[in-house]
C-alpha cells in the first residue's frame, strides 16, 4: 500500500488523482467507484452522500454521486461513463462511513462504457504514489495525519 504523508492508497485499485476517486475492477466487467482517502481528509466530516439512482446512465467525466460535508459539497466525478447497477445504501444512511475506511465505503457500482479505453487515463495503484504528492503540493495539502 502507498502512504503519502499519511493518507493510505491500496495498490490494487486505480486512480483519479485530480478527482481524488478510485476505482476497483470487478470480475464481471463492473467497476467500483469510491473516494480516496486525500478526499475524505480534504473534505472532512461526511454529512450526506446522494448517488445517482440506480438505471440511471452516468456520462464520462461526469458526477456519479454528490458528497457533502460540513465544509464542502460537490461531485464525486466519474472518468468511466456507463449505467448505475448498484449504490452502497450503507453510506447514503451513514455518510461518515467513508471517513473511518473509504476503501470500504465504496459509492456506486457502474458497467462502464468503452472501458478498454478509459481504463488507460486512471494511475494504477502501484504508481500512484508521485502524481499524489505533485497535487498535495499543487494543492498546498499537508497531508491525511
Amino acid at each position: 500500500m502507498a502512504d503519502v504523508r499519511g493518507c493510505h492508497l491500496p495498490e490494487d485499485l486505480l486512480y483519479d488523482v485530480g478527482n481524488h476517486i478510485w476505482v476497483k475492477e470487478l470480475d464481471d466487467g463492473k467497476i467500483r467507484i469510491g473516494m480516496t482517502s486525500v478526499a475524505t481528509a480534504l473534505a472532512g466530516k461526511l454529512v450526506a452522500f446522494t448517488p445517482k439512482k440506480v438505471g440511471r446512465k452516468v456520462k464520462a467525466g461526469r458526477s456519479c454521486a454528490t458528497v457533502e460535508s460540513g465544509k464542502w459539497v460537490g461531485p464525486a466525478k466519474s472518468a468511466a461513463g456507463g449505467e448505475v447497477l448498484a449504490v452502497n445504501e450503507d453510506l447514503r444512511e451513514t455518510p461518515a462511513l467513508a471517513n473511518d475506511d473509504p476503501y470500504a465505503a465504496w459509492m456506486v457500482e457502474i458497467q462502464p462504457e468503452d472501458w478498454d479505453t478509459v481504463r488507460g487515463t486512471y494511475t494504477a495503484g502501484a504508481d500512484v504514489a508521485a502524481p499524489y504528492e505533485a497535487k498535495m503540493d499543487e494543492d498546498g495539502f499537508a497531508g491525511c495525519e
